[in-house]
């Protein structure tokens, strides 16, 4: 009987992971392959596998700008969101103010808010100040969402650090920012990982707000994708290798916290 459940589960994984792998196998099927290969026949490998869309991408300004672009913003806007969640998550964690859990509940709500209800302010706003087509523009556009996630995750995570070693620390003779660099971030380092993480994940995915902000000089690359689009159809193929080199950022960002995650899911509010 156990030896069948096993098998089950062993089978149920299997088909999940097929299931889970099947669309990034295929764009990267699509990704060698032209657009006439493409649109005249189904094979689940290419027939005569080419670099020629990568090489379209990797030397074309238009198109290689916009991964720089959206790196720039991106992590500009990752370390600020953290910089700034990390004071505001030990104040929510350690001290009862008034109106705390208000605040707290208001900046949760600001991260439910769909991007397009801020559109149009951002987009008034940033052209009365000059700041349109300019990578802060999205990276400040971004920390009205990714601060209050910020802002949440971390706050589970020092909920969780007992209360006692803040006080030792004093007793020791720690100021408050050694204490804090050198003692407290060392026990969260596990939450600033995810924290970064998210953070990164929605910045670098998030399209409504970049595309509209920016047009020639900070043009993120989820933007450039839609000029694959034209009178004469997709171009699948190049569409195809630029999804391809758009999941390796993000591929890279787990490999280094992936130990964070898990650790994550477990403690924190993940």
């Amino acid at each position: 009987m156990d030896e069948r459940r096993f098998k089950k589960r062993n089978l149920f994984l299997l088909l999940y992971i097929v299931f889970a792998l099947l669309p990034i196998y295929w764009m990267v099927n699509m990704s060698f392959r032209t657009n006439q290969e493409i649109l005249s026949s189904f094979s689940l490998f290419p027939a005569n596998p080419s670099w020629a869309n990568y090489e379209t991408i990797l030397t074309d300004a238009s198109w290689y700008s916009g991964y720089i672009n959206s790196l720039i913003y991106v992590a500009i806007n990752t370390v600020i969101s953290v910089t700034v969640a990390l004071p505001a998550a030990y104040a929510f964690s350690r001290y009862s103010f008034l109106g705390d859990k208000h605040v707290f509940f208001w900046l949760l709500t600001n991260r439910m808010t769909p991007p397009a209800v801020f559109l149009l302010p951002f987009f008034q706003l940033y052209s009365t100040v000059g700041l349109m087509d300019t990578h802060i523009a999205v990276a400040m556009a971004h920390l009205l969402f990714n601060v209050p996630l910020a802002v949440w995750i971390l706050e589970g995570f020092m909920s969780g650090i007992p209360r006692e070693i803040d006080e030792t620390a004093y007793i020791d003779g720690y100021s408050f920012p050694a204490f804090f660099v050198k003692v407290f971030l060392p026990l969260i380092k596990a939450g600033v990982g995810v924290t970064a993480f998210f953070c990164f994940m929605f910045s670098w995915v998030e399209l409504l707000l970049a595309r509209t902000l920016t047009s020639v000089n900070a043009k993120p690359i989820v933007a450039t994708m839609t000029r694959t689009v034209s009178a004469s159809g997709m171009d699948w193929a190049t569409l195809a290798a630029a999804g391809v080199l758009t999941i390796v950022p993000g591929a890279i960002v787990i490999w280094f916290v992936r130990h964070y995650i898990a650790k994550g899911f477990a403690m924190g509010r993940v």
